[in-house]
């Protein structure tokens, strides 16, 4: 059994995420957080000390780390003899960190792609050209990594796999959905790092269809869903991680993600990019000076953390799939629905945040206890999503399911 568990990454991902593991430290052992900026660290602790998170006494150390330095990581993770690592830093980390994983033989987490500073949506498949580059290495140790296990990429991942083994004979589509209807009552700001956000956009849009990838330019391609609780939404086809491993290992010819946006933060998305303020490349000014314009509009939103004491409204995000079962058509959407106060009552992190931080310590659970400690690399849909999906039932994030016979509850024994 695994346990002593180091979390990397300071923002409100890493805050819901050392919750839950607080929560849970009965099973995992000593819980350790570490960021850049040490104080974001300490900032987290003080929330779960507050909230009382803490399921049998204990206190989580802090550290400064640069993650980026693998040595610094290879020494933390001996210093505080963690077995589990969950990697919620910026995506720029990931091979940094699987490689202090590889060398000291601990299991690997993360939540997303990696992505090079200088690159941004790069010829698919995304993992294809970084994180299973190492497969073979994380094989040969025996060491698990767990790739892309937030919510979207991960619990959806599991909804696709879920479907494809118990509800179809065949699949022929699934279209991911992401909805937040919630309000933060600030003129512009992103759920999450506004880089890594507006990186997902501002290149082309990258979908599976007919069996091959398909590129399109953003907001080309919207519909419009009428969906459970948060009712009719539009949303546009993006690029997004999970497509890339679900079109290598489901036997699906159609995948897509679909995400939904206000009419204002499409104009203003729209002016920036016109503007060349989205762009990742650094232009000098006339002074001299070197600046990334991504890195400054980063610098003047505001802080996605910050949003959550105000945020009001709910998410819908699921898996709308169509296929075939007994030779009849069939169509079900897998979804959940999170509210931003209730995560800010329970954890002081926005929904966003919570839906991306829960799974990824509901994985280090059953790593914990060997159900997913497989020893090499997997995406989340190469997992039974059973245990999975049973575990975030308990956890906050139930699955719910639309079909034929309305929506409901799914439950996993």
């Amino acid at each position: 059994m695994k346990k002593n568990v180091l979390i990397i990454g300071g923002g409100g991902v890493a805050q819901v995420v050392a919750h839950k593991c607080a929560q849970n430290n009965d099973v995992l052992g000593q819980i350790t957080l570490a960021s850049r900026t040490q104080s974001k660290c300490d900032a987290i602790v003080k929330t779960v000390e507050e909230k009382g998170s803490m399921k049998v006494p204990g206190k989580i150390q802090t550290f400064a780390l640069d993650a980026l330095d693998i040595p610094a990581t290879e020494e933390l993770i001996y210093k505080t003899e963690a077995q589990i690592v969950i990697n919620v830093g910026s995506a720029f980390i990931n091979m940094s960190v699987m490689t202090a994983c590889i060398n000291t033989g601990v299991a690997y987490l993360d939540t997303a792609i990696h992505e090079e500073p200088d690159k941004i949506c790069e010829e698919p498949p995304w993992y294809g050209n970084y994180e299973w580059t190492r497969k073979d290495e994380f094989a040969k140790a025996k060491t698990t990594a767990i790739l892309g296990v937030g919510f979207d990429p991960g619990v959806v991942n599991a909804f696709a796999r879920l479907a494809v083994d118990e509800y179809f004979d065949t699949v022929d589509s699934i279209d991911i959905i992401d909805i937040n209807a919630g309000n933060h009552d600030r003129y512009f700001a992103t759920n999450f790092d506004p880089e890594i956000n507006f990186r997902e956009f501002t290149g082309r849009v990258w979908s599976w269809q007919n069996r091959r990838w398909t590129k399109n330019k953003m907001f080309e391609n919207k519909r419009t869903d009428n969906l459970p609780v948060v009712g009719e939404h539009t949303s546009y086809l993006t690029g997004h991680d999970e497509i890339h491993s679900l079109s290598k290992n489901l036997d699906v010819p159609n995948i897509r993600f679909w995400m939904g946006f206000g009419e204002h933060y499409i104009t203003v998305f729209t002016v920036l990019n016109s503007l060349g303020l989205l762009s990742e490349q650094p232009v000098k000014t006339a002074e001299g000076l070197e600046v990334v314009p991504l890195k400054l509009v980063k610098a003047i939103l505001p802080d996605p953390s910050s949003l959550a004491p105000n945020y009001t409204g709910k998410t819908c995000i699921g898996d709308l799939i169509k296929g075939q079962k007994d030779g009849k058509d069939k169509e079900i959407f897998i979804f959940n629905v999170a509210d931003h106060k209730d995560a800010y009552e329970e954890v002081g992190s926005q929904g966003i945040s919570y839906t991306a931080g829960v799974p990824p310590v509901a994985a280090a659970l059953l790593i914990a206890d060997g159900t997913w400690d497989i020893g090499t690399m997997a995406n989340v849909e190469e997992l039974p999503p059973r245990p999975f999906l049973n575990l975030l039932n308990q956890m906050g994030l139930p699955t719910c399911i639309r079909d034929e016979k309305g929506e409901r509850q799914l439950t996993f024994s």
